[in-house]
């Protein structure tokens, strides 16, 4: 939902700030106010075109800034560009153009790409109006919109299933399916790698022990002087280690017999002797098992230079080489086996083919049904809306079963005749920006409380979405205006609608409506916008829109009934 639009030096637009409420808000004022730049500045910060002829006289930059809460079902976008995901977000969307030409797109401070923005605006927003892309005019949008008219979901999660259990079947049989050629030179080299692994026999952490054991023994000579040395010190040597020792505990075993304080260290002292002869047998035993071996030295490198050959072929580590030596065991598997596994597949593709030829028909059925329903419905709301001649259908392409998709073997397309005598043809080539919107609200009318949306397939959590109407009261007047008013505030019960209008009839409908005006302000144009917050003010617009400036007491009272009527039609509808 949008909460607030902020635009600064944008054409006639100086520096504005406007916030926006749930419900039906409309737009109003004298024509060339300003109401469709509004419109358009919005759509500058969804992605629209930019431009820096749109940079207000005299100014480097224009910048425009929406602040829209968002619902749970944007989280995979907001993660997506590494921005917090909350089931209630408000997030900061900015646009800035600068004079030279350039152009940047900011959601809370971060850059993001255009397409990046317009796949957010697309989940958040219809704008409806003659300078803007309309969804509803993409085939897939289509398809999706009668789908949710239809409540296909679980049909189509089948059919998706089921075609992407399809492709992973057609890319292992493609892959099977190589040249024999090319299988005999995969088969001779993985047999060859299997081979020389298998051979190899490594072991986990084999490298590190025999780094270790080339180390003692290329430097037999080093440990055995250091070994002797120490052995000698300990042991050996006149005045040696443990020689000192038994002096020393003979000398405190004579001084224990005259003061006994002394006695607690005779047992350390003792502790002491025994643990440097625990040594020195040690060093007698090392020193007698230390010899050198050269073939044994030959081999640890030998066994290391071939470990160090596999390293660069296989891995980095000879944990990554068994791996790799596991996966090509089975790929060896695969291939050795390939005349099996193919017949295999091939019997699985076609059950799955037949499977997916059975959910697609029925999905197809379903979406056939419901798209007679949807016509129907669609022309009686367009009579309603003014186009009482209006056709309207749904067209319906079939793709091969064999090929499909992953929403089926459907394609459709929306026609539309809206004047008596032409034959129905695709919404971009025939309808007008206005009557596009009337076909819009129609269809969300109908829609109701399924809340049906366009563009993502995705349906409403908790923030509604925004539509926004800028040419739907265009060609018409008196009954049929009251009845888009009535149509548009039927929409914002369940979504924000936002409406620019010239329309009384419509503007009576708002639960908020903004007047928008020019002034002048040091010899310059610019364009404002006031939320009517009274009951009289929102008369006196409505009796301005009736009879333009020649305002009387009697067109001011028809302004008061006709809101006081749009509220009682209002309450009777909920």
């Amino acid at each position: 939902m949008l909460r607030e639009l902020h635009i600064r030096n944008y054409a006639v637009v100086e520096n504005l700030s406007l916030e926006f409420f749930p419900g039906l808000s409309v737009l109003s004022g004298e024509t060339g106010s300003g109401k469709s730049i509004l419109v358009d500045a919005l759509g500058l910060v969804l992605g629209g075109r930019a431009s820096p002829d749109v940079i207000r006289t005299g100014q480097e930059r224009a910048t425009v800034t929406a602040v829209f809460q968002l619902s749970g079902e944007v989280n995979d976008w907001l993660e997506e560009f590494g921005l917090d995901s909350e089931m209630e977000k408000e997030v900061i969307l900015r646009r800035e153009i600068q004079a030279g030409g350039k152009s940047r797109l900011l959601v809370d401070d971060q850059p993001v790409t255009l397409t990046a923005i317009r796949s957010l605006a697309r989940r958040i927003i219809d704008i409806h109006g003659q300078n803007e892309h309309v969804s509803l005019l993409a085939r897939d949008a289509q398809l999706e919109l009668l789908d949710q008219f239809a409540e296909t979901e679980g049909r189509v999660n089948e059919v998706a299933g089921i075609f992407r259990r399809r492709q992973e079947l057609q890319r292992e049989i493609e892959a099977l399916t190589q040249s024999e050629q090319e299988r005999l030179r995969a088969l001779d080299l993985l047999q060859f790698q299997v081979e020389e692994l298998q051979n190899a026999r490594l072991e986990t952490g084999e490298d590190a022990r025999l780094e270790d054991e080339r180390r003692m023994l290329a430097n037999v000579e080093k440990l055995r002087a250091a070994a002797s040395a120490a052995f000698d010190c300990l042991h050996e040597d006149e005045g040696s280690a443990l020689a000192r020792l038994a002096v020393a505990e003979k000398s405190l075993e004579e001084l224990a017999r005259y003061d006994t304080s002394a006695s607690p260290y005779l047992e350390p002292l003792a502790s002491a002797r025994a643990s440097i002869e625990d040594f020195a047998a040690f060093l007698r035993s090392y020193l007698g098992k230390l010899e050198a071996d050269p073939l044994r030295l030959e081999e640890v490198e030998d066994r290391l230079a071939m470990i160090d050959r596999l390293k660069r072929k296989y891995g980095k580590s000879i944990d990554e080489i068994l791996a790799y030596a596991a996966e090509a065991a089975a790929q060896l598997e695969k291939l050795e086996h390939a005349d099996e596994r193919r017949n295999e597949i091939a019997l699985e593709l076609e059950k799955v083919n037949e499977e997916y030829r059975r959910a697609a028909q029925a999905l197809s059925a379903e979406r056939r049904a419901a798209a007679k329903t949807l016509a129907k419905k669609v022309r009686q709301e367009l009579a309603q809306l003014g186009m009482e001649k209006a056709v309207f259908e749904i067209q319906f392409t079939s793709l091969l079963e064999a090929v499909g998709g992953i929403r089926g073997t459907d394609e459709i397309e929306m026609l539309i005749s809206p004047n008596p005598g032409e034959q129905p043809r695709p919404l971009e080539r025939t309808a007008s920006g206005g009557e596009l919107s009337r076909l819009m609200l129609a269809l969300k009318t109908v829609g109701g409380e399924k809340s049906f949306r366009v563009g993502d397939g995705k349906k409403q959590n908790a923030a509604p979405r925004t539509f926004i109407f800028d040419e739907v009261d265009a060609g018409i007047g008196g009954r049929v205006a009251e009845c888009v008013g009535q149509r548009l505030k039927q929409l914002a019960q369940n979504a924000q609608v936002l409406c620019v209008t010239h329309l009384p009839q419509i503007a009576c409908f708002a639960d908020h409506h903004y007047y928008v005006e020019k002034a002048q302000h040091g010899g310059r144009t610019i364009t404002e916008v006031r939320l009517l917050a009274s009951q009289k003010d929102r008369a006196a617009e409505l009796a301005r829109m009736l009879s333009g400036s020649q305002i009387t007491d009697a067109v001011l009272e028809h302004a008061a009934a006709m809101l006081r009527a749009a509220e009682d039609k209002s309450t009777v509808r909920r």
